[in-house]
């Protein structure tokens, strides 16, 4: 099977067996979980601002001038993608972790020019981390699902 049809694969959920007893396949559950809820959450509060009155203040001028529309607008953009990003986490973590990480790595970029943020850009470089730390996980549980490690 060629590499990007490997990344591209499905990963099932693990058996309980092997998730009571492997401890690889916990660290792939729970990075696999956050890293599905966090971007749909994100995402989903881009349309409700729960989290913060104004998304806008955090996109740079810089990305604002090569987005269409209004900073409201690409937010608003942001948010379906951060959505499809984390369904895809779920189903589809080899590519979904590299997705993630790469989106975090647009934010940290986006962060650092509007300046003020660096707090924030530091914890997601901390996110990146663990993004790249589940795509490699989900590299080995095609076998750790079957039970043949």
């Amino acid at each position: 099977m060629s590499t990007l049809a490997a990344t591209l694969r499905p990963i099932p959920l693990p058996s309980l067996q092997v998730l009571r007893t492997d401890p690889a396949t916990q660290a792939f559950m729970l990075l696999r979980i956050a890293f599905t809820v966090a971007p749909i959450l994100f995402g989903l509060d881009k349309f409700a601002e729960v989290l913060t009155d104004s998304w806008p203040a955090y996109l740079s001028t810089e990305f604002n001038d090569i987005l269409p529309g209004s900073a409201q607008d690409a937010m608003y953009i942001v948010g379906i993608v951060e959505i499809l990003a984390g369904v895809i986490v779920f189903v589809v973590p080899r590519f979904g972790g590299l997705l993630v990480a790469g989106w975090l790595a647009g934010i940290i970029v986006n962060l650092l020019l509007v300046g003020g943020y660096g707090d924030i850009a530091l914890r997601d470089f901390g996110l990146l981390i663990g993004a790249l730390a589940l795509a490699r996980l989900a590299s080995a549980q095609p076998a750790r699902v079957s039970g043949s490690q």
